[in-house]
């Protein structure tokens, strides 16, 4: 009877952050497939929460999702592990999870156009940003092979 109950536990799908996870998975890994959520903040949520890693999310309790969920929305860790830091519209340390990451980087790329900075330009043409040569990288319409002669090839 122990057994269906764990059985059952695991088979459900838990929704944290709006994002379904499957009962089988450890807490630790699972946590990770949110977006914006890291191992390593995966691992500073079960370590505050002291919530053991291993822990299958099918088994967790309603209280224990709701502080998971809640910790997620406000982690209260080291500065350096936020993915939002000195945010450009408000200045503060902020860490965003799901649409709100999404929103938030696409608004920072119509920035960039919008002012024409040099790494706007590079998305819209899209083009590497941080450097990258280009000359054999990032090349289009790779299966045509218009421009590139191969060795001993003669027209």
């Amino acid at each position: 009877m122990i057994e269906e109950k764990q059985q059952k536990s695991e088979d459900r799908i838990v929704r944290i952050l709006s994002k379904d996870i499957e009962g089988k998975m450890k807490l630790y890994p699972g946590l990770a497939k949110i977006k914006g959520v890291s191992w390593t903040i995966s691992n500073a949520t079960c370590v505050i929460l002291n919530i053991p890693k291993d822990k299958k999310i099918g088994a967790l309790t309603d209280k224990e999702i709701e502080k998971i969920s809640e910790f997620l929305k406000k982690p209260e860790i080291p500065e350096y592990l936020l993915n939002r830091r000195n945010d450009f519209e408000s200045g503060e340390n902020k860490h965003l999870i799901g649409n709100a990451l999404d929103l938030t980087k696409e608004f920072d790329i119509k920035r960039l156009r919008k002012i024409k900075s040099y790494r706007g330009l590079r998305h819209a043409a899209g083009l590497p940003l941080r450097g990258q040569r280009t000359k054999s990288n990032f090349r289009r319409n790779r299966k045509k092979g218009s421009g590139i002669k191969k060795k001993g090839e003669k027209k």
